[in-house]
């Protein structure tokens, strides 16, 4: 197989993996003509500490599990073996080290465009990747400074968040429509997203 040329980047705690991740993979992957988008798995997400969260090779396995069948995309886990914190410029010197030939495509949400000058080092983010942004409902103000820089995708699909998808777990409702079948599975097999619950049934 031939090196990818064009590659989404697509960072998350996955926490865990649902369809709506998949659906944004699709559309960049589709309307970007990317060869390639790789989810990569944070291990220690800055604007997360003391999050809650399962752990990386847990959330990782979710993620393998769930682009089981999909064309053009796969799992890294650079940030996990690198450790220390999850920062997207560090993550794409790693990517443009590894496929030279390639252009990158960084994924991300609209809320995170406008927060990507509070990022660490955005002028090497924007140096290395260009990005594509998933909208939100309604008018963002954009910083002035990422005029030109990004392309806003096509994305008519619900949004879901992985904090919602985590209360039904935790609740025992049902995931079917919210949830690949083999991340639904791999989750009763691990007993995962278990001990919110414990611990809000004993709060």
């Amino acid at each position: 197989m031939s090196e990818p040329r064009r590659i989404g980047v697509f960072g998350g705690t996955f926490d865990p993996i649902h369809n709506t991740h998949l659906a944004i993979a699709r559309a960049a992957r589709d309307q970007a003509r990317l060869d390639l988008v790789l989810f990569i798995v944070s291990a220690n997400p800055p604007h997360k500490r003391g999050a809650n969260l399962e752990s990386a090779e847990d959330r990782l396995a979710l993620v393998e599990a769930a682009l089981a069948g999909e064309p053009n995309m796969a799992s890294s886990r650079i940030e996990i073996d690198r450790g220390g914190p999850s920062y997207t410029a560090d993550t794409l010197k790693v990517i443009q080290e590894q496929f030279s030939l390639a252009e990158l495509f960084l994924i991300i949400g609209m809320d995170s465009l406008i927060d990507l000058p509070k990022w660490r080092t955005p002028e090497r983010i924007l140096a290395r990747a260009h990005l594509l942004v998933v909208p939100r409902p309604g008018e963002a103000d954009i910083p002035e400074s990422l005029r030109g820089k990004y392309t806003v995708l096509t994305f008519a699909e619900n949004f879901l968040s992985s904090t919602d998808v985590r209360a039904r777990l935790e609740s025992g409702d049902p995931c079917a429509d919210v949830l690949p079948r083999s991340v639904s599975e791999l989750i009763q097999r691990r007993g995962l997203y278990r001990e919110c619950a414990e611990h809000s049934a004993r709060g």
